[in-house]
């Protein structure tokens, strides 16, 4: 049987809490999805093969890059964006630190920051520096944004410990 690639599916994405529905192709990516199809420009589009981050979300709380993944398979998922953290604590810690210059990384490492937040929230320097393997910034040089990641593990961990 011979697949015409240009036949279109209806899926439902689950995406920063709603439901969208959106008519895909079985070739698109995610990165593709959500920027073409849905608007949500947050995931940058660069190396296209995984090696820089730019276009990191979460899927079910877990770090992806989205250029990597086919949109079809990201159906039943739970899909956060860089819009689905909009005015996070995290934003403006990364803003107080000077962890951003030129921006085009920024959301990949925020995304990153907050699943290390959930996944590891005592984690140590070397801990931090493997979460941040996966992303890559031209600008910056690291230093603010290891700072900013520590600022905001810290933060966190103080707040758990503060009684209610």
């Amino acid at each position: 049987m011979i697949s015409n690639s240009t036949s279109k599916t209806v899926i439902n994405l689950h995406i920063n809490g709603d439901t969208r529905e959106i008519l895909i192709r079985s070739a698109d990516t995610l990165l593709h999805s959500l920027r073409n199809e849905l608007g949500l420009t947050g995931a940058k589009r660069a190396c296209e093969n995984g090696d820089c981050g730019a276009c990191t979300v979460l899927v079910n709380d877990e770090p992806m890059h989205s250029c990597l993944c086919l949109t079809i398979e990201m159906k039943d998922q739970l899909i956060t964006t860089i819009e689905g953290l909009a005015d996070s604590p995290i934003q403006k810690t990364f803003v107080d630190k000077w962890a951003v210059q030129c921006g085009y990384c920024t959301p990949g490492f925020i995304l990153n920051c907050h699943a290390l937040k959930s996944n590891h929230p005592k984690a140590d320097d070397d801990v931090i520096e493997e979460w941040m393997q996966s992303n890559l910034c031209r600008c910056t040089g690291y230093q603010e944004i290891k700072e900013a990641i520590k600022a905001v593990l810290q933060e966190a961990n103080e707040s758990e410990n503060t009684p209610s």
